[in-house]
């Protein structure tokens, strides 16, 4: 992750004595994330610039429990890194004090407002663009947006939620930072830790100059704290908003997606036929499955059907969060198994964009809503990796069906199902997928839907059966 700031002002290098970095040399610091550097590229009498860069150590964070934060393991997978809650702890690690508003040996330049800069290489909004500079222009920015492509090589796939973010204006160094420090998250729509009471008063307290007059101040406040209601309803009545506000926006509908479709799954207990139909693909091969595989296992309910059918001798549940599979661990208690029954199950950290002999010469493999969660760049690798070398006699990959969104219309027009869904495919976009694959690697394929059928949308869930030639 890089920020760089540019100040454009007399005795620009003043600068330094704003953020108490010395312009002259390097900090640097561990955090329990990676290292921080902050360094002055540029320093002259007229514009001096600031960066800061945040190295992630993933492989760490994984490896090492010490140094593993709680709930970090959502990032570590195949999304880029990008400006998030951690580039704010940097900012509070590199430059409290300016953000406090203080300054030993400038005290008459912390209150000045000066022609400030700042570019963000990396922010993803999953809400767009729009509300980009929607919550910065109304604090006096201009606003310059450059939305990164999924893949250059294949413009075709259009554009991904990530942007190159440019800020101008008129500000003071605290302000500025207390923007970013609060905003940046917002954006990200996620925080790497657990949200409790005490991130109202962050909040407050950093957006004190300036929340309770932003005409955003719902949807930042509502982001922040990652929509949880009492510590939400408490930050918006000291900002002197009604403590029952309801009022909903179009960018918050990305995040409360996972909810109405469990809610509207709950009456069709469409994941208990998903798990089932799954089940069913799994023991009516022939000769029956022995080895099964299930890639994406999440907290282990199939894992959990699996192992009261005792032709399945050996079962592997793969997930890329370690956190996951502990819940899937308790979910099937594991630790309360006997050591017969413990021998037939494993859980194993992976990844299906990654080549892994430890998926090889299994009977059946699934991937259940899975490879939506794939930024489309990435399906291409998986593909090789499951179907090009690990090549189970048996594939079963299940899928939304876009279609089917428009009979919830509690789910607006244009979104997704599930916030980290990178695309939905309607039946036709599904099936010239599966069938190419199907040709490419040697496969035979049959569809079944899953769910209720509508007459116009077909079924809520597509699934595919892939069976080797």
């Amino acid at each position: 992750m890089l920020l760089t700031l540019t100040a454009q002002t007399h005795n620009a290098p003043d600068l330094g004595y704003l953020l108490h970095k010395n312009p002259a040399n390097v900090f640097t610091d561990t955090l329990s994330f990676g290292k921080l550097t902050v360094f002055y590229p540029e320093v002259t009498p007229e514009r001096c610039t600031v960066a800061v860069l945040l190295e992630i150590d993933p492989i760490d964070l994984i490896r090492s429990n010490k140094r593993r934060i709680p709930g970090l393991d959502q990032y570590v997978n195949d999304r880029p890194y990008v400006a998030s809650s951690l580039m704010s702890v940097a900012l509070n690690a590199a430059f409290s004090t300016a953000l406090n508003g203080r300054s030993k040996d400038r005290p008459e330049r912390v209150a000045e407002k000066m022609n400030l800069s700042a570019t963000v290489a990396a922010v993803r909004c999953n809400a767009g663009g729009e509300l980009i500079t929607n919550v910065f222009a109304p604090l006096g920015y201009t606003v310059t947006l450059e939305r990164q492509p999924l893949d250059p090589r294949f413009p075709q796939w259009g554009d991904s939620e990530i942007y190159t973010v440019t800020l101008a204006g008129q500000q003071t160094v605290q302000d500025l930072l207390s923007h970013l420090y609060v905003l940046l998250p917002v954006l990200d729509n996620a925080k790497h830790y657990y949200i409790g009471a005490d991130e109202v008063e962050k909040l407050l307290r950093r957006g004190e100059n300036w929340l309770n007059v932003h005409p955003e101040k719902k949807v930042i406040t509502r982001r922040y704290l990652n929509y949880r209601q009492s510590i939400v309803r408490d930050a918006l009545a000291q900002l002197t908003l009604p403590a029952d506000d309801t009022l909903e926006t179009q960018e918050e509908t990305d995040t409360r997606a996972e909810a109405q479709e469990a809610a509207k799954e709950e009456p069709l207990r469409l994941n208990d036929l998903r798990m089932q139909a799954a089940r069913d693909a799994v023991l009516t091969l022939d000769p029956p499955a022995r080895r099964v595989l299930d890639l994406g296992c999440g907290e282990g309910r199939l894992l959990k059907m699996l192992l009261t059918e005792r032709t399945v001798t050996e079962i592997v549940g793969v997930d890329v969060a370690s956190r996951v599979l502990e819940f899937a661990a308790a979910h099937i208690h594991l630790d309360q198994m006997s050591e017969r029954q413990k021998q037939r199950i494993k859980l194993i950290q992976g990844s299906v964009v990654y080549r892994d002999d430890r998926f090889l010469d299994f009977d059946a493999a699934l991937m259940i809503e899975v490879i939506e969660h794939l930024d489309p760049p990435r399906l291409n690798a998986m593909e090789q990796n499951i179907f090009g070398y690990a090549r189970p006699r048996r594939l079963i990959v299940s899928t939304p069906n876009r279609e089917y969104n428009a009979v919830w219309e509690s789910l607006p027009a244009g979104n997704m199902r599930h916030r980290d869904h990178r695309f939905e495919w309607n039946r036709a976009e599904f099936q010239e997928w599966a069938n190419h694959n199907a040709a490419k690697y040697s496969y035979a394929v049959t569809f079944q839907p899953i769910g209720p059928e509508h007459e116009q949308y077909g079924a809520p869930t597509q699934m595919a059966v892939f069976n080797l030639s």
